[in-house]
């Protein structure tokens, strides 16, 4: 595979798992380019074309020819400076540099996903309105917080390296909202889940979370305790860019959401969802984040290329 098949890949396969459907995707997509047609010729240059077909602003091709045939692939959680001057000193043959969080523009941009967000609410009972109101304001400070960061670090670094970098952030994430919905859906046991409890015990059976869990950042129970009973269960904080508001919470629960499973939450939500009696489930940052680039890695490995992880991913073949 080239560098372009293979982030063309991730895209699609971001689509393929995406919450809102495909039928959601193409609505967004639609709306992006009623925005573009909408632009002056002027205002146009500085539209990020790419979001055309890729309704994924936090994932990007940064760097490097897309026809580069590749054999080695370093990936990673958070592939920095110093992890790209790691493999340069250690002359380790690398292809391309695939990091999991946003960098460059779509580090930039990463706000634009979050919308989502309100969608995905949407398809649990919550009135879109609502969910759009909600989100509007948590949005624009995740966009304003971003705003000073120097996004092109990484890639800056690369180019000196001369390695091609790419990031996979929300294709990846789908990719681990699939995964857990189905999980829980449809436990392996074929006994419909009860309890908190029983989540984390069946989260601690997958590779990822059960490695997490020896080293000691397993599944942990951040509202409710192992005897609550779970209700409804959804992923919700697992894909959409980021956290979302504190103001969501309340509403899941009126839309009848009795647990949520995340990847992390600030204490702010935990006490909000806490106030609300909604059961959380964190199942873990780096664990989870391991878990959708695996997925996704998987598909390179059977095309026979190698995969060199760093940054925190757990590698785990499946």
């Amino acid at each position: 595979m080239n560098i372009g098949q293979i982030y063309e890949l991730a895209v699609k396969l971001g689509i393929e798992a995406d919450p809102r459907g495909k039928n959601g995707v193409e609505r967004w997509l639609k709306l992006e380019k009623k925005k573009y047609d909408k632009l002056s010729k002027e205002d146009k240059e500085f539209f990020d074309k790419e979001k055309l077909t890729n309704p994924y602003s936090d994932s990007r091709l940064h760097w490097g020819d897309a026809k580069k045939e590749v054999k080695n692939v370093l990936a990673g959680i958070d592939i920095e400076v110093g992890e790209i001057a790691l493999v340069k000193a250690l002359n380790k043959e690398i292809d391309l540099i695939i990091t999991h969080h946003p960098v460059g523009k779509a580090l930039a941009e990463l706000s634009d996903v979050m919308h989502m967000q309100a969608d995905m609410m949407a398809s649990y009972g919550v009135p879109i309105n609502v969910a759009e109101g909600v989100s509007r304001e948590r949005i624009a400070k995740v966009a304003r917080g971003l705003s000073p960061i120097n996004h092109n670090r990484e890639i800056d670094a690369a180019k000196l390296a001369n390695l091609p970098i790419m990031n996979i952030h929300t294709p990846a994430d789908n990719q681990v909202f699939q995964f857990l919905q189905n999980l829980v859906d449809n436990p392996p046991s074929g006994e419909k889940i009860e309890t908190v409890g029983e989540i984390v015990d069946l989260l601690k059976t997958v590779p990822e979370y059960h490695e997490a869990a020896i080293n000691g950042s397993g599944p942990v129970i951040f509202a409710g305790d192992a005897n609550s009973r779970a209700g409804r269960i959804v992923a919700f904080d697992i894909t959409g860019g980021t956290s979302g508001a504190k103001e969501i919470y309340p509403e899941l629960v009126r839309a009848g959401v009795g647990t949520i499973i995340g990847m992390h939450m600030n204490e702010e939500s935990r006490e909000e969802a806490a106030k609300n009696h909604l059961n959380i489930v964190i199942a873990g940052h780096m664990s989870s984040d391991s878990l959708g680039m695996n997925i996704f890695l998987d598909h390179l490995s059977k095309e026979g290329i190698e995969i060199v992880p760093i940054s925190g991913l757990i590698r785990i073949k499946r």
